[in-house]
């Protein structure tokens, strides 16, 4: 399954998770925890909490990165429960790419009322 076939499918299962638990206002691990049952449901490889080693000038540095849910090996998706959408999560998710090597990544913000207006795309290099 390619990126954009992978990101579709989370996006669907994103809104399904939004209104099957009734909108915002639980925690993000809340919403990650049953978007990565959702996906898994569907047949999807879905790892949460994945770590990934940072390198900083050929070192290895002792505190990893850790992406919310990593899709089929090849989407990141960050999860976030807030009332109040931040870009700065776009570019935490730009940051994830590049250490990861990986090209798409997905910030779903579950604090949205209507949650498809809270999932944002973010690629490197696709």
């Amino acid at each position: 399954m390619r990126e954009n076939e992978v990101s579709r499918a989370v996006y669907e299962s994103a809104i399904e998770v939004h209104r099957a638990l009734g909108g915002p206002g639980l925690l993000e691990g809340v919403y990650e925890e049953a978007l990565a049952w959702e996906l898994a449901k569907q047949g999807l490889k879905v790892e949460r909490q994945v770590q990934v080693p940072i390198q900083y000038k050929g070192h290895t540095l002792g505190t990893p990165l850790r992406l919310d849910l990593l899709v089929e090996g090849c989407v990141v998706v960050e999860c976030k429960a807030t009332a109040e959408y931040n870009p700065i999560f776009e570019s935490q998710v730009l940051t994830y790419l590049r250490i990861s090597g990986l090209k798409l990544g997905l910030v779903i913000n579950f604090g949205e009322k209507i949650v498809k207006e809270g999932i944002h795309r973010v690629v490197n290099g696709l």
